[in-house]
């Protein structure tokens, strides 16, 4: 089963660049989106209606903001989930934050963390966040409820996830509350699936600037992520980074998972 999860800054924007053939081509089993930017009305009905090349319907979910045009997540699954639904904090979810979706063997979370912003502006708001995604998973596990948490986390969590790390010591997305909840998160037994596969490894990066042609030069950041429990592991063949798909300032991440194993 292959899982892709990308921030595509603007889901009307990212149709005009291709995105539906690329959905059709991919054939992927489900694909988490982030910063959508829109409100399912505001949707073409091609969106509404993608199918995989051999013929599959994508059933597809949408949470929303309540601001127009701003956040937003969304899920395309070609199976059709138990159930779907938001976080259920009401503060994030008015931004169209988080999308959970329930398969037999395994909870999807589609999430859009904010980002702190200059200065640290919305710190609290975002550690807010990350402290009710902490109890999401924790609860999740208590259960014994598999997860993947896809998304863009706005946070490079060591050195070695962003390009100019002592450039960037102090700013949005690498302040050191930011990177705390990710030694958290990971102190709780939570797994970062890339760096499973691809542990100390520099130059993976999923966001690039838009200045300075900074993709072209790999000036980046890697602050998308597929977490999972630990118990989910031995399900997990691969977890990559597609740096070769445009379209976005992000790039999807993918996981691959084979949910036979251990069986």
């Amino acid at each position: 089963m292959r899982i892709l999860s990308w921030n595509v800054n603007g889901i009307r924007a990212v149709e005009k660049k291709g995105f539906i053939s690329w959905m059709e081509d991919e054939g992927a089993d489900a694909v988490c989106l982030q910063e959508t930017k829109a409100r399912p009305e505001q949707l073409s009905a091609e969106l509404k209606g993608i199918r995989s090349k051999t013929g599959e319907q994508y059933h597809a979910y949408w949470a929303s903001a309540k601001k127009a045009g701003y956040s937003g997540v969304a899920i395309y699954s070609k199976i059709k989930p138990l159930d779907v639904r938001p976080l259920g904090v009401s503060e994030f979810d008015d931004e169209g934050r988080v999308l959970q979706a329930d398969f037999e063997d395994f909870t999807l979370i589609s999430a859009y963390f904010p980002n702190s912003q200059d200065g640290g502006k919305r710190l609290d708001y975002k550690l807010g966040f990350c402290s009710a995604i902490m109890d999401l998973c924790k609860k999740y596990r208590k259960k014994k409820r598999h997860f993947i948490l896809s998304g863009d986390y706005n946070i490079a969590h060591t050195a070695i996830d962003l390009a100019r790390p002592r450039e960037n010591e102090g700013n949005a997305g690498y302040l050191p509350e930011e990177r705390a909840w990710m030694d958290t998160f990971t102190g709780a037994g939570f797994i970062d699936s890339f760096r499973h596969f691809r542990p100390g490894e520099t130059g993976h990066y999923s966001w690039w600037s838009y200045r300075l042609n900074a993709r072209e030069r790999n000036v980046g950041w890697r602050i998308d992520y597929h977490g999972i429990d630990p118990e989910f592991l031995p399900k997990v063949k691969s977890s990559i980074i597609r740096p070769d798909v445009h379209g976005s300032d992000h790039c999807p991440i993918e996981i691959t998972l084979d949910l036979k194993a251990g069986l």
